[in-house]
């Protein structure tokens, strides 16, 4: 108690005032990170939100630069490389590689928290949570109990981030298998580390000793490796998502360690917004997110091999052949998966799309929650092509029409299409809801070989029912040819 009551004195005698005018500033930017959200909610309104976020960031930097007007020489330079790093990279990233980078960027987050707070427990008087006067048994300036608290979780939420954001970017970019990775006793040991980190967080609050911060540290880097290598498949989006959650959760706590506002405000608005999205995107595909953290679609590495599970007759059609029946249809649903996004075929998509609305043909896009590789990655390939936003639609609002659609032109989307989700118990995405593709009276189906599966690794029976017709190829090059098609 007299701790307690010590640290409590020293936070109100120490606690850094902020101008009014800083207040102002950061509630600006608060307000304009609040706008920026709710802009990115829709395509129509996402360029106009970018720009809110941007403001906000330009007045958030700004205040904080002001009232800490020490080293701007230095952090100058440090904004210089990093924005040089940060543009160059931008300008030379393709669409395909988008996941990876965000995925990229979260472990940075979580970098940044981790050092913020290692900085912040090697010099606590300079951090401000801390009096040189007030000592512990070994001579350490005593850290005020609430920073401790801060401290602690950030540490921890921030480490998480890192090594689990490292994970994500190396499956994704193809340097690990995207296969779920399944330890012995995965669940033992994750709950066990868990536990331990709880336990030595709660520690730390009496004793601030340097082997509980290292160790929390340590334990924190683990356990973010350990949660996400067995997370494969499907639920990758999700794991996207709940990284960029847990990011924002550590830069609202070092934003307490560092006394910001603004650091406070964007990461509490990141870290709920990202588990919010987080939940939503579990709630579309029937799934737990406890279950997703437990081990994803891959839980059952038995029934997801990596090669078709056997010979069954199939049909082949030619770009002549989609070409015609697509002509010939009243409407065409266009299916999109992460297939397109490798072969950059969105741009062919929306010129094809506009010579079959020539035609008189109505044409749709059938959205699923994750296709591809992170939460809208289809859509933001859609929007690059100039794909009018009224033809988009999200599974719940399309899937209905399927039966009464002449064409369902799916686009290297397997998983998300795949009709053993709804039938075979045990099948990986079981439970997933999927695009009801197969029920379309032609389902012209483009990948690039009859040998490859999904990134969950399952075979689609799609591609053997008598109403499909395999256009195996290079997605961009057949599409490309169905549009020469359709022009003669």
């Amino acid at each position: 108690m007299n701790e307690a009551a010590t640290n409590v004195a020293h936070a109100a005698a120490e606690h850094i005032a902020v101008p009014s005018w800083a207040a102002l500033a950061y509630l600006v930017a608060g307000v304009l990170f609040i706008l920026a959200l709710r802009g990115l909610s829709s395509p129509t309104s996402s360029r106009r939100g970018n720009r809110f976020g941007m403001i906000g960031m330009l007045i958030a930097v700004a205040t904080t630069l002001i009232l800490h007007n020490t080293g701007l020489i230095e952090i100058a330079i440090a904004i210089a490389v990093g924005g040089g790093i940060g543009f160059v990279i931008a300008k030379r990233i393709a669409m395909t590689a988008m996941p990876q980078l965000v995925a990229a960027f979260h472990s940075l987050v979580g970098l940044a928290a981790v050092l913020v707070a290692a900085a912040a427990y090697l010099n606590p008087v300079a951090f401000g949570i801390a009096s040189p006067d007030v000592v512990d048994s070994v001579g350490r300036p005593l850290i005020h109990l609430v920073s401790r608290v801060e401290m602690g979780l950030g540490i921890a939420i921030g480490a998480i981030t890192f090594s689990g954001s490292v994970i994500a970017f190396l499956k994704l970019n193809g340097n690990m298998s995207g296969k779920p990775i399944m330890l012995p006793a995965r669940h033992v040991i994750n709950l066990g580390t868990l536990a331990a980190i709880i336990g030595l967080v709660a520690y730390f609050l009496t004793d601030q000793a340097p082997w509980v911060f290292w160790t929390v540290t340590a334990l924190s880097f683990v356990i973010g490796f350990l949660l996400i290598i067995p997370i494969g498949g499907a639920d990758m989006p999700v794991v996207v998502s709940m990284l960029n959650s847990y990011s924002g959760w550590a830069a609202a706590a070092m934003g307490f360690t560092l006394h910001n506002t603004a650091m406070i405000v964007t990461g509490a608005l990141v870290g709920s917004s990202g588990a919010i999205l987080s939940y939503i995107m579990c709630k579309a595909m029937n799934r737990s997110f406890i279950s997703v953290i437990a081990g994803g679609f891959g839980a059952d590495t038995s029934s997801a091999g990596g090669e078709a599970k056997e010979q069954r007759p199939w049909k082949r059609g030619s770009a002549e052949d989609a070409a015609f029946l697509m002509k010939q249809a009243e409407q065409v649903i266009i299916v999109p998966g992460y297939g397109m996004a490798v072969a950059q075929a969105q741009h062919a998509l929306r010129e094809m799309g506009d010579l079959l609305k020539a035609e008189g043909v109505k044409v749709k896009y059938a959205i699923h929650p994750v296709a591809g590789r992170m939460p809208g990655h289809m859509n933001v390939l859609l929007a690059e092509a100039s794909v009018p936003y009224d033809e988009v639609f999200e599974l719940e609002d399309i899937n209905g029409e399927f039966a009464q659609t002449d064409v369902a032109f799916v686009i290297g989307a397997n998983d998300v299409t795949n009709p053993a989700a709804k039938t075979d118990k045990t099948s990986p995405i079981y439970g997933m809801p999927v695009l009801d593709v197969e029920k379309a009276k032609t389902v012209l189906f483009v990948k690039r070989s009859m040998g490859g599966v999904g990134y969950a690794g399952v075979d689609n029976d799609v591609f053997y029912m008598d109403n499909t017709m395999m256009l195996l190829a290079d997605a961009k090059k057949m599409v490309d040819d169905i549009v020469k098609a359709m022009a003669h």
